[in-house]
């Protein structure tokens, strides 16, 4: 049975209670949170103890969930992980690139296991086609949020447009040639809005578009690619295949069309999307990782990486602004 402590029980570190509830395999032992009305709700509603001593819960633990604001991220973490404890953190991996290569380091350095909560990765409509042998060369992405004073401590790059960026990067298996990118301070002090194009090596291209002060949520990404489209919704859990058909493809609706090179059967599908919590579905992998001594699927790495290309995004976004 594997133990579970959780740093930070706000909004976000409650349904992180609610999910590790239902892992088998597991035990809730008690969190820590400096907030004491958070404190007392959680208190009350899941029995769950409270520790005054960040140290006595990670000692008490093998597993630490940092569901913390980002700029504690690289405290928390360090400390459990000097501790040889596994540690699952919300994204972003860390609040700059120095603690993020700090805790990289720390983390090889005692051989635990690390997973970063970028929660996409596991939204059924993305996992109704990530098997499907995607090669995009073109992305069009919007993500779109109305405005909410929670997770603005950090830009809209840092707080959205990065769990696209993790997507991308897992999926173009290139390394980035070049960034350009603008972004507006509308309501806080960082960016709120930003469109961004990313260029690989390999010749893919990714538009990026996020804005955290939209009258209407959006999360969409279209990956085009030879011989296919295909549409994700992740807000909606939808996704939409259209592609050259092949002899093999069934239970599609295709139509004839006439081009340049010759007539062309077109097949258009939507993937049947499983039932499924993104939330905890990344929590049981993590313990499945554990368990299975396997790596984490969004590894700290992968946390890193996407950081990385953020950063240069918001370094791009300042020098324009000072330009």
């Amino acid at each position: 049975m594997l133990k579970v402590g959780v740093f930070g029980v706000g909004h976000l570190g409650k349904f992180h209670l609610n999910n590790w509830k239902e892992i088998e395999g597991v035990k809730l032992v008690g969190f820590f949170d400096p907030n004491n009305d958070n404190a007392k709700s959680v208190m009350a509603d899941y029995g769950l103890k409270r520790f005054m001593d960040e140290d006595k819960l990670i000692d008490a633990c093998d597993i630490i969930d940092v569901v913390v604001p980002t700029d504690w991220h690289h405290e928390v973490c360090m400390k459990a992980v000097r501790k040889g404890k596994h540690v699952f953190v919300e994204k972003p991996l860390c609040n700059t690139i120095p603690e993020a290569k700090d805790l990289v380091d720390m983390v090889h350095e005692a051989n635990v296991k690390m997973q970063v909560g970028h929660v996409e990765r596991f939204n059924p409509a993305y996992l109704a086609v990530k098997d499907m042998g995607l090669n995009p060369m073109f992305i069009e992405v919007h993500r779109l949020a109305q405005f909410n004073p929670r997770g603005t401590e950090v830009s809209v790059i840092l707080d959205l447009m990065i769990h696209d960026i993790d997507i991308i990067l897992s999926l173009v298996k290139s390394d980035v040639k070049n960034i350009s990118a603008s972004g507006v301070a509308v309501m806080t002090d960082t960016p709120d809005i930003a469109n961004v194009r990313i260029e690989f090596n390999n010749g893919c291209v990714a538009n990026l578009t996020s804005s955290r002060i939209s009258m209407k949520k959006m999360r969409k990404m279209r990956l085009f690619q030879k011989d296919s489209y295909v549409g994700i919704d992740f807000l909606e859990k939808k996704t939409e295949l259209i592609k050259i058909k092949k002899p093999e493809d069934t239970d599609v609706f295709s139509f004839d069309l006439e081009t340049p090179s010759g007539k062309k059967t077109i097949a258009i599908a939507n993937p049947v999307i499983a039932d499924g919590n993104a939330i905890k579905l990344e929590l049981q992998s993590f313990v499945d990782s554990i368990v299975n001594n396997k790596p984490t699927v969004v590894s700290e790495i992968d946390g890193y990486l996407a950081m990385e290309i953020a950063h240069k995004i918001l370094e791009k976004i300042n020098n324009t602004s000072i330009l």
